[in-house]
């Protein structure tokens, strides 16, 4: 398919987007590479080594909505994913046994998984995100680099990079004293340091003297299977390298032409993949784009060393998380994918990421902002419906939704706001029936509660393990018959005026405003007239009232919710006074 103007961007009135941009600079730099009618490949790649939490999770879906985009102007594309199992051990983390220390050095993919269910630490960490994104809708080609490096994939790239090494050490020496990124945040300078830790252990590992000093590919002990070697010698004519393990002592010999026992440095390793791919867009945190950093440097290699042309690129920011403490199931406190998908829908997790720039940081909050939260995605799919108000917002918002292959993704047939589910969740004890029944009553008619999933178990999911339990709702077992002993005489008449009107079947309307009104029958006045400010202040002590004597709380979920719940008989007998 030829790729002129016309393809770049399919409908100009259309509302566009970061994404509508990035493809069109990923299909330029396609047809800029003379790459005539190739697939275009969007690249991402990771490390798993450790839970690949929220932040990482932008590098697959800012590639995942390019090569959507693309997709959808029906240009063949890819989304190559690397996983970087073939990178070193580097640390053991917090709740791993100590032990694992004799480990470090070795490649991901060599390191035993502690927890005994997967056949390497790699495999440990990629196969919960893997499942993660199959829930989001996320198909990717997956190339593993241990794979990759062991078969001999890159067998003259290697060479070449060690034939040029001079050339790749004069690019790489002027970027040394850049400055380093600064972080805007703890969070980030936290995650900024972990990769350039991974950047100094990958690159600047000292590998000997003179020419052999900052060689750009390091191999792994065939004795031991550490990259804590030391090249002590190279042969230009027949590729042996010599190399002496500073933790086993061997002294080795490895044949770059015929074995693979090593990998190329992390900053000549990146561009060589670019060239050998073919990468026409590849995004990266902002860290990579900064001076001297991987991305600058190997826009340099590419060319120089392997006549490539570095991809288009974006940047992103770090991606926070608020209500870390309540994540009980993460381990170390880093929140991944599956953990938000225990309380957001999939599109809802997608629409975080798409509806702003790359470089706009955010935060993800698992606390009370979740209510919020799916209001305003329910709110905007409303607005989508209406094909007269489809803008930018509804762009993302159909972005979110579904994808070129997988179709609309899973949302519930009945749509009962979160907060709404949330609330009956708490107050019924996740009582399917009870939920049900209650759904229901409150306006939302459905045939079972397969219609409200799977909004509701993410709904029951939140209450039960994110809200704090001194905010949970506890519905008295008994009436509280010394607070009832205790009433002024306005709260007598505000409970009489409740007592006598509440009917024995509850519906949702008639009980609001009955709620609502009895302050003002107490006043002399109608159900239905508007309040008074005396009928306010006396509305929020009423209310205050009936929180204390059902749930022993001065607040709690919608009181017609909670009525409703409850159910006639239960309210009586907890309202009425000895």
């Amino acid at each position: 398919m030829a790729r002129g103007s016309d393809q770049v961007r399919s409908d100009q009135e259309s509302p566009h987007d970061w994404v509508t941009r990035a493809a069109d600079d990923a299909i330029r730099h396609a047809e800029q590479s003379g790459a005539g009618d190739r697939v275009i490949t969007c690249a991402s790649g990771a490390s798993p080594s450790g839970p690949v939490h929220l932040g990482n999770l932008r590098e697959f879906l800012t590639v995942h909505f390019v090569a959507e985009e693309i997709r959808r102007r029906g240009i063949p594309v890819r989304h190559l994913h690397s996983w970087d199992d073939y990178d070193r051990f580097r640390k053991v983390p917090a709740g791993v046994d100590p032990s694992w220390a004799e480990h470090i050095g070795r490649p991901l993919s060599a390191v035993p998984d502690p927890w005994g269910c997967h056949s390497s630490w790699a495999e440990h960490f990629k196969a919960p995100l893997q499942a993660a994104l199959r829930e989001l809708g996320v198909e990717m080609e997956e190339v593993s680099q241990t794979v990759e490096y062991q078969s001999g994939a890159y067998r003259d790239q290697i060479l070449t990079a060690v034939q040029r090494r001079a050339d790749i050490e004069r690019v790489m020496s002027r970027y040394r004293t850049k400055a380093a990124p600064v972080a805007a945040n703890d969070e980030e300078a936290e995650q900024l340091a972990e990769t350039l830790a991974d950047s100094v252990a990958n690159d600047d590992r000292d590998a000997g003297d003179g020419d052999l000093a900052r060689f750009p590919f390091k191999p792994y002990c065939r004795n031991c299977g550490r990259d804590t070697t030391t090249i002590t010698a190279y042969d230009d004519d027949s590729t042996d390298l010599a190399y002496t393990c500073s933790v086993c002592d061997f002294h080795g010999v490895t044949n770059l032409s015929t074995q693979h026992e090593g990998k190329l440095v992390w900053k000549v390793d990146w561009p060589m993949r670019w060239a050998v791919e073919g990468v026409d867009f590849e995004p990266g945190g902002v860290d990579h784009a900064s001076p001297g950093s991987s991305y600058t440097v190997g826009k340099e290699l590419v060319q120089d060393i392997y006549g490539g042309r570095a991809p288009s690129f974006v940047g992103y920011s770090f991606v926070g998380v608020a209500g870390m403490a309540k994540m009980s199931s993460s381990r170390g406190g880093v929140p991944t994918a599956a953990d938000a998908l225990k309380i957001l829908e999939a599109p809802i997790l997608r629409w975080l990421y798409v509806r702003r720039q790359p470089k706009q940081a955010f935060t993800i909050d698992f606390g009370p902002e979740v209510v919020r939260l799916y209001d305003e995605w329910d709110s905007l799919g409303r607005k989508a419906a209406d094909p007269a108000r489809r803008d930018a917002q509804v762009l993302a918002h159909e972005r979110a939704s579904a994808t070129a292959r997988a179709g609309t993704l899973p949302v519930p047939r009945v749509v009962v706001p979160f907060r709404v589910l949330s609330s009956i969740a708490d107050v019924t004890a996740g009582s399917a029936d009870q939920i049900s029944r209650l759904v229901s009553n409150l306006g939302h008619p459905h045939d079972s509660v397969d219609d409200l999933e799977p909004r509701l178990g993410k709904a029951m999911t939140w209450t039960a393990e994110f809200v704090p339990p001194e905010d949970r709702t506890t519905v008295r077992s008994s009436a509280d018959t010394d607070r009832l002993a205790a009433l002024s005489e306005d709260e007598e008449l505000w409970l009489a005026q409740l007592l006598d009107r509440m009917p024995d079947e509850l519906s949702l309307e008639p009980l609001t405003s009955l709620i609502y009104g009895v302050p003002k029958l107490a006043r002399g006045m109608g159900i239905d007239d508007p309040p008074t400010d005396q009928v306010k202040a006396d509305q929020k002590d009423f209310f205050r009232l009936l929180y204390q004597l059902l749930v022993g709380a001065d607040r709690g979920p919608r009181l017609p919710t909670l009525f409703m719940a409850l159910g006639a008989d239960r309210v009586r007998s907890l309202l009425t006074p000895p």
